[in-house]
């Protein structure tokens, strides 16, 4: 049997579906043998020009953008408490009737079965689910500010990490290696660096009046935003963009609408309107609304893990911007904090994880004997193995997916 004939379904059964692992390269026990044998060798064998690809530089600038509209909620958010503005569900509202007016609209101008009443009569609950949980994943985490201080929330909102590998593990089935988890250790030393520098510069903000309370909702925003994280990976890489975005700003608008008239009602009426607090909530909306509408992209490109670790950038982004708006003391190590997250971001996209193999048939066996001859040297970091044979820049002994096969009717 010819590898063309092989239809596309063997190529991404069992990884499992193309699209849930996303970013890394299928793996299996046997990569070990094909690649050199243990990790240190496959880390040896890395060239500075193999791991700074464009793939990679362009995943970094698209991080830091994402860390840059997040510090642009944060001075919003600064500019808004100076005014004596606390309504953090009707800015969390704004955002989900932008992405309603948007996304959800255009869904349901689809005519094929992705059109929003077709979603909604088999996944609804799903939607809700998901919905619920990024709206209270955002309003915890902003009440925690209430209760306890901004150093235990720079720390304790770092428990995402952990709580998305695991969660990545168990239903995205990814699977890491020691440089990984390396990685991931660097980038929460660069966490440490920067809330020492808060502590010397004395910008321990905050309330102590319920440490517990506060640092317990910050846990709980973490795991709530790890849940929506990788429902939103499984989702762009499974389903698609517009999907997730448009029930996202159906059901977002529905329960953060609910909320707002329950919580908020008398501090909205509270607000002294001018054109200088209209404009605030218009960017804070604007910043949201773009990191909503472009984080799915990134996500998709590579992980939700990832996009996490790039995202703990944007408290220096913020705290950057406070040294010339808000007069915020300026220190060292700050710098050295960008830095060292920085790197372990690289280092964590500098090798691809692992994910299962399919079982083998027939046809899997002699798409895995193909597979085998696909060595690192031929990844760009954030690919699978699958869309290394498709693209044919495997070994010279791989072949090009290009052909229509008439026996399965399938496009390669």
């Amino acid at each position: 049997m010819c590898f063309e004939d092989i239809p596309l379904s063997i190529l991404t059964d069992g990884l499992p579906k193309k699209e849930m692992d996303g970013s890394e390269p299928a793996e299996s026990s046997q990569w070990d043998g094909r690649c050199g044998g243990s990790w240190t060798a496959k880390l040896r064998g890395y060239k500075l020009k193999d791991v700074f690809t464009w793939r990679l530089l362009k995943t970094i600038a698209m991080g830091q953008a994402l860390s840059m509209l997040i510090c642009g909620t944060a001075v919003c958010c600064q500019y808004l408490a100076e005014a004596g503005v606390e309504t953090p569900m009707l800015q969390s509202f704004l955002n989900y009737v932008l992405l309603l007016l948007t996304y959800t609209a255009s869904l349901s101008l689809q005519k094929d079965d992705r059109n929003m009443f077709q979603i909604l009569k088999t996944k609804w609950w799903r939607y809700l689910l998901m919905g619920l949980t990024d709206v209270e994943a955002n309003y915890a985490v902003v009440k925690a500010y209430q209760f306890t201080t901004l150093t235990s929330i720079q720390l304790l909102d770092c428990f995402v990490i952990p709580v998305l590998m695991v969660l990545s593990w168990i239903f995205l089935k990814t699977r890491y290696s020691l440089v990984h988890f390396v990685a991931v250790s660097v980038c929460l030393l660069g966490v440490g660096a920067m809330v020492g520098a808060d502590l010397l510069a004395g910008r321990d903000q905050g309330s102590t009046s319920d440490v517990l309370l506060g640092d317990g909702l910050v846990l709980v925003s973490a795991a709530l935003y790890a849940v929506s994280n990788v429902c939103q990976e499984y989702t762009v890489k499974n389903l698609s963009r517009g999907e997730f975005l448009g029930m996202m700003g159906l059901f977002g608008t529905l329960i953060s609408g609910i909320q707002l008239a329950v919580l908020e009602t008398n501090a909205v009426a509270d607000i002294k309107w001018n054109w200088k607090i209209i404009l605030l909530f218009a960017a804070y909306a604007f910043c949201m609304y773009a990191l909503y509408s472009f984080m799915p992209l990134v996500v998709k490109m590579t992980s939700a893990t990832a996009v996490n670790l790039s995202l703990l950038t944007s408290d220096l982004f913020s705290l950057f911007c406070g040294m010339f708006l808000f007069h915020f003391a300026f220190s060292g190590l700050y710098i050295v904090s960008f830095v060292v997250i920085t790197v372990g971001f690289v280092m964590f996209n500098a090798m691809p994880t692992y994910t299962p193999v399919p079982e083998l048939t027939s046809i899997g066996e002699e798409f895995e004997e193909l597979r085998g001859k696909v060595y690192l040297k031929d990844y760009e970091p954030g690919e699978t193995t699958t869309e290394v044979l498709l693209e044919g820049r495997g070994t010279e002994e791989t072949e090009t997916l290009t052909c229509f096969t008439e026996e399965h009717g399938t496009k390669m």
